[in-house]
């Protein structure tokens, strides 16, 4: 054997720390186990993936038919780094006539293809490596973005009682030289949010740690992360940290779009708003990934947008039919529950999402095998009920919650009661 050549080929292999150490997705994990089955022909109910059927949740008429008049105009050439002037202008507005916060298009508003990017760029931004993010469990990938950025993760771990939010008492004493907190209203996974109050008091206690910080200190900043705020339901109300406390302007970094407030997750349109100065280097990151919103879809956002009737028409819809899947699926297993199984759910609040739980670690299948993990339940659920669904550790919970993430974007309405149905038969076999 040659081992010169050998030892070359195993030095190739070879990468990074960070890459070697970054964990894999849970959720693109279970995607493939179920894509596996529908493959062989199984019948799958794919409650997993926060994304939309276009079949069932199509983007806005009017959005499709500005996207395709912008290619026949052959805007199809680079953008502006920072996104195009009047889409920048149309999300200022935007903000300004519906949540009541005012930036300045030109220095304080930064378009980039998606939520994502924008939440890379402003960890990057924010966070040196050691310094330390905040941020609570579960959530939306906020332990990969601080792995990402070798940052020092603390992690507060959220309570059902308080809908999975987390509290200004959770979070005080971690505040003192931390560098980022991360929160999101409505939360991924949940579908929850805050309420007024206790936004209100978090908010409070980030402008007390930045006032108490030295002129040569670093500020505490809070990335927003709102993808969701204009699916709210019923008494639900989204509140926002600079419209309830103005001097948040100076540290918050808001992340928002178009993708799932207009099913438009494919589009790929995607807006920050915060501090001149923040928004500025995010877009120096930006232009060295090339993460820009394509131009043609660009330059449809910014005319949709101000096409304010049409935007509210669609929402008033788009949130309806959404509701009503939340609601049969929270009300399906509220009977489940008064059936006497160990499955439980949280009123649903706002996004895509339904929070349940399945608590039924030790139940015993009817081959005489014993459920004892949260995997074992999830494997379970899809191979005898054939629901797919996430549970809650796919977003930084303990391995073994009994919560899970239900989503409702491809969904059909007339499946929820085949859905509570294959669940309650699964249930049934359970000893």
């Amino acid at each position: 054997m040659n081992t010169d050549k050998l030892q070359i080929t195993d030095r190739s292999l070879k990468v990074s720390k960070m890459a070697e150490t970054l964990i894999a997705s849970e959720i693109i994990k279970l995607a493939g186990e179920i894509n596996e089955k529908m493959k062989q022909g199984e019948q799958i109910y794919n409650l997993t993936i926060g994304d939309f059927n276009p079949n069932i949740f199509p983007i806005p008429r009017e959005l499709e038919e500005e996207i395709i008049k912008a290619y026949n105009n052959h805007e199809t050439n680079y953008p502006p780094a920072d996104g195009l002037l009047e889409t920048r202008k149309a999300v200022s507005k935007f903000l300004k006539d519906k949540e009541g916060i005012d930036y300045n298009p030109a220095s304080e508003v930064l378009i980039a293809a998606g939520a994502r990017p924008l939440i890379y760029a402003a960890y990057q931004t924010i966070v040196q490596q050691g310094d330390t993010v905040v941020f609570p469990v579960p959530s939306w990938n906020n332990n990969h973005y601080s792995h990402l950025s070798h940052a020092n993760k603390i992690e507060i771990k959220t309570k059902p009682e308080n809908l999975f939010m987390p509290t200004a008492a959770e979070l005080k004493k971690h505040l003192k030289g931390a560098n980022l907190i991360a929160l999101c209203s409505p939360l991924n996974p949940t579908g929850t949010t805050f309420s007024k109050k206790d936004l209100t008091e978090i908010c409070r206690l980030i402008i007390e740690e930045n006032n108490s910080r030295g002129e040569n200190e670093r500020p505490l900043y809070l990335m927003y992360d709102q993808i969701y705020w204009v699916l709210t339901y019923g008494k639900t109300e989204h509140y926002n940290p600079v419209a309830l406390i103005p001097e948040m302007k100076n540290y918050t970094i808001f992340i928002d779009g178009l993708s799932k407030a207009f099913a438009a997750t494919g589009v790929r349109v995607g807006w920050a708003a915060g501090p001149a100065r923040v928004i500025g280097k995010m877009k120096s990151i930006l232009s060295h990934l090339g993460a820009w919103a394509p131009k043609a879809e660009q330059a449809a956002t910014a005319k949709y947008l101000d096409r304010t009737a049409d935007v509210d028409s669609y929402l008033m819809k788009f949130k309806k039919e959404i509701q009503a899947r939340l609601e049969g699926f929270y009300n399906g297993f509220l009977s489940l529950k008064s059936d006497g199984y160990k499955v439980d759910a949280i009123a649903p609040q706002a996004a895509i999402y339904l929070t349940v739980q399945f608590n039924l670690h030790g139940k015993i299948k009817e081959d005489g095998s014993v459920l004892d993990t949260t995997k074992d339940i999830t494997k379970y659920l899809l191979e005898e009920a054939h629901v797919a669904i996430v549970p809650f550790y796919a977003f930084g919970d303990d391995q073994n919650s009994t919560w899970y993430r239900l989503s409702v974007g491809t969904c059909r309405l007339d499946e929820v009661e085949n859905v509570i149905e294959n669940l309650r038969n699964a249930l049934r076999k359970l000893k």
